[in-house]
């Protein structure tokens, strides 16, 4: 069916889907067929059939559509019409959906927000979901460009509704069972589940977890003064970008809050039918001083990696250059570049690469985005050949080759061609 008028339902209207949305908006069901027809009353109203509407059950019948086009018209009429723009059609229109509210109370007049602050607000609707997204992959504390693609596809999915009368509100329906690919080609996908693909009711319960952990923080702040709750929380979804969002939203608000409705028609029994988590304002400088401490690298501490050289790069005319080096042993970590103390351990390293040989190196690790960084870091030994590192044997001395002459490296380290002709970023920058 096609209404004509504003927030009008295109396409045909589930019976099912009406009743269940009347209801959650506190309309009164006072009688009925069973299959046949359900009779309504509006919020308020006494149990009158004259003020009654009656929403028609049978798809098949031959009046249905004019029976659901006559009640709709009678919804929608004053003084129901708000409620339908606003909580009823937008739900109608689409499938199954979780509804998010973000409010935000200035001191201008009711309804109104500044510019500025109508944008951020609107930002912050879009961090917290990608925040949340992401952290159903991966808890991190600062996720900067990873998992952008896969979060952006899940915000794909989702729709943006109206504001509500009397409050700035930035509404987001997020469906519940849209398919959300973990990988940008989905050409050779087989769509299984939590390999493939995630149920996007998921990824808004990670939204919510992640809202509800940060929350969480910084009533804990309130009562002790501590960070520890956004330090332990990041474990539960709490992120730099997520503490970012929630900050945008409390700034400079009389009253904000974030409130979760979850869809009535795919209930689960672990989720409340709405949730609501507050803000205020002077919880902004807790949120940005949390943000900083999420944002800031871990301290370093002191490694020993025995490996194999599959970068060389000099950034500086007689610096001492960095290595990349790929782990031979099982561990912590698979790759890691290390920027090293002196030219003359630079040089030995550019030997061992060209000859295929291991080597042991040590220094202060300290991750840096999506790379682990070793500084100060010293060449501890030549091993020797690659292959009996990952046989789990060693041939020879412990240090092979002691007594090598660092000119006769150099000189053969000159050379040799670089690896990568791309500079690694100074400490402080991060690859994308």
């Amino acid at each position: 069916m096609n209404n004509s008028g504003d927030s009008s339902v295109q396409g045909p209207v589930d019976p099912i889907r009406l009743t269940v949305l009347l209801e959650d908006v506190g309309w009164r069901l006072v009688g009925g067929r069973r299959g046949s027809y359900n009779r309504f009353i509006p919020p308020g109203e006494e149990d009158d059939r004259s003020s009654s509407i009656l929403v028609p059950l049978d798809v098949e019948a031959p009046d249905f559509t004019d029976l659901i086009t006559a009640a709709i018209v009678e919804i929608r009429s004053s003084p129901y019409r708000e409620q339908w723009d606003r909580l009823i059609a937008p739900r109608l229109m689409v499938d199954a959906v979780d509804q998010f509210q973000f409010r935000k109370e200035t001191r201008l007049p009711s309804g109104l927000i500044s510019w500025t602050g109508g944008e951020n607000l609107i930002e912050a609707a879009r961090l917290s979901l990608l925040a949340g997204a992401k952290s159903y992959m991966e808890r991190m504390s600062y996720y900067g460009n990873k998992l952008g693609s896969f979060a952006k596809r899940y915000l794909d999915s989702v729709l943006m509704g109206q504001t509500s009368p009397g409050s700035y509100v930035v509404t987001a329906f997020a469906p519940v069972a849209e398919r959300v690919p973990i990988r940008a080609s989905s050409s050779n996908t087989l769509g299984f589940e939590g390999i493939d693909v995630v149920q996007s009711r998921k990824l808004n319960i990670a939204v919510v977890n992640s809202l509800e952990a940060t929350v969480e923080a910084i009533t804990h702040y309130r009562s002790t003064a501590s960070y520890s709750g956004f330090d332990v929380g990041v474990e539960r979804g709490v992120s730099y970008e997520m503490t970012v969002a929630l900050a945008r939203i409390s700034d400079s608000a009389e009253e904000a809050d974030i409130s979760i409705e979850w869809d009535p028609l795919s209930p689960d029994p672990n989720l409340p039918a709405t949730q609501r988590f507050e803000l205020r304002s002077s919880d902004t400088e807790i949120l940005y001083k949390a943000a900083t401490r999420l944002v800031a690298p871990p301290p370093a501490r002191r490694v020993t990696v025995v490996g194999r050289v599959h970068l060389l790069t000099k950034k500086h005319v007689g610096g001492a250059g960095v290595v990349g080096i790929e782990a031979l042993k099982p561990g912590e970590y698979k790759k890691l570049r290390v920027r090293m103390e002196s030219a003359e351990d630079y040089h030995r390293a550019v030997h061992a690469h060209d000859n295929d040989l291991a080597i042991s190196v040590s220094g202060n690790l300290s991750r840096e985005g999506n790379i682990n960084w070793v500084y100060d870091a010293r060449l501890d030994e030549i091993i020797g050949p690659i292959e009996s590192v990952t046989r789990g044997s060693r041939s020879g001395p412990t240090q092979l080759y002691p007594d090598l002459d660092i000119d006769t490296i150099r000189r053969a380290s000159d050379t040799s061609a670089d690896e990568v002709n791309n500079s690694p970023p100074d400490r402080g920058e991060i690859d994308p």
